[in-house]
């Protein structure tokens, strides 16, 4: 018996990293999985995009455990495309009753140097794109009268000012004030909303040589081995210098089962302590 048998649930940004994570979990504790994934390049993006081959091993993995997967390409800034893919995999699985919001790029620059594309970009995907994924699901959340759970992927950039990326830091923001007015809107529906802060977490996003420059500008050409000494040094409190994206993932089955039934409008921080660090 899972935690989530019988449910269905979506994932956005779902052919790698967090996103793979999140399908792999849910689909452990008995959930049938939507996955959507752009599987492209995003303008802005230095490090390497998912492909559509990333999207099919999502998928293979889902059954190896013996769960039915429905995957689609779209992008999260397309909400006819969204639309699309729910209305599919809703026909395809019998509903809806989870919705991970994760889809989520990164760039950096000093305020002052952030060129209006990458802003625009920036917000267009990860604040808007996860109002899209709302909108586009929250229809059918609705007309099923059954609630549901909706987690919305932030970051610890959400609370925090981090230097050298605050266009990333505003949209991060942005996603937690959403979740807390979405609690209040949809809780008495009995549907859930909440938000996930993670730290940094060991995805293709920040292992590249991009980040490795951004936290060692020091070094002419930093290594792998260089950024983990740079956030082990100065990111958590405790004794690690990123997260696995399972661990985040644990914090989505917990956020999507009945275990927090009675929890919603929170931020969740999955963070080493960093948020409470002196």
């Amino acid at each position: 018996m899972g935690k989530l048998d019988g449910k269905v649930a979506l994932v956005t940004g779902a052919a790698r990293g967090q996103g793979r994570s999140h399908a792999i979990r849910l689909a452990e504790e008995g959930a049938d999985v939507i996955a959507v994934d752009v599987c492209a390049p995003v303008e802005t993006v230095g490090y390497k995009p998912a492909d559509p081959s990333d999207l099919d091993e999502t998928v293979a993995l889902v059954e190896k455990l013996d769960r039915r997967i429905v995957a689609h390409r779209a992008d999260v800034r397309d909400l006819a495309a969204l639309q699309a893919a729910v209305a599919d995999g809703v026909a395809r699985l019998g509903g809806l009753d989870v919705v991970v919001a994760n889809a989520g790029i990164f760039s950096s620059a000093p305020v002052h140097e952030i060129t209006e594309e990458q802003w625009q970009t920036m917000i267009d995907v990860n604040l808007t794109g996860v109002w899209k994924t709302v909108k586009a699901t929250v229809p059918t959340l609705l007309e099923q009268d059954r609630g549901g759970s909706i987690i919305l992927i932030s970051s610890t950039g959400g609370v925090q000012g981090h230097p050298g990326f605050g266009h990333y830091v505003a949209a991060k923001h942005g996603v937690i004030g959403l979740s807390r007015t979405m609690s209040n809107e949809l809780g008495p529906k009995n549907i859930r909303t909440n938000a996930i802060m993670p730290t940094s977490v060991l995805t293709d996003m920040i292992d590249h040589v991009g980040m490795y420059r951004l936290f060692r500008p020091d070094l002419a050409e930093p290594t792998h081995e260089d950024f983990r000494e740079a956030l082990s040094s100065g990111m958590n409190v405790l004794p690690t210098p990123w997260l696995d994206p399972r661990d985040v993932s644990n914090a989505v089955v917990w956020l999507a089962s009945d275990e927090s039934r009675f929890v919603s409008g929170i931020a969740l921080p999955v963070d080493a302590g960093t948020t409470q660090k002196l």
